[in-house]
């Protein structure tokens, strides 16, 4: 079973992609503080993160470019997500695997989640 941690400081989007991610047989674990997103993935060893631009007091875009520059974090895709939409131009700079736009569509949102996965296994 795969092992997903999402990142947010949106309560309400946290508990929809807990359940969603769930449903379709995987491990999650969510925070909606950025200062935890370290201490998550040290224990929980996440297969993938999906990653807020935005959160409250820290840039998901800052925390991206750390995990991507250290080598025990480096090999976890990482998804980022925004309503902001020039977000998406910058996110490749910070080393993210993919985007998503809020709102989200399920199907979108699942399409990519699979495809970091199947990457990250072949």
């Amino acid at each position: 079973m795969s092992k997903i941690l999402v990142v947010d400081d949106d309560v309400d989007i946290l508990s929809v992609m807990e359940i969603l991610l769930s449903m379709k047989g995987f491990d999650v674990e969510v925070t909606s503080k950025g200062e935890n997103t370290f201490p998550k993935i040290e224990s929980f060893k996440p297969d993938l993160i999906l990653l807020d631009v935005l959160i409250s007091g820290y840039d998901g875009r800052t925390i991206c470019k750390q995990l991507k520059s250290d080598k025990s974090t480096s090999h976890i895709p990482v998804i980022m997500f925004s309503a902001h939409p020039g977000a998406a131009a910058t996110i490749s700079d910070y080393g993210a695997d993919d985007f998503i736009a809020k709102p989200f569509d399920v199907n979108n949102l699942m399409q990519k989640v699979n495809y970091q996965l199947k990457i990250r296994i072949e």
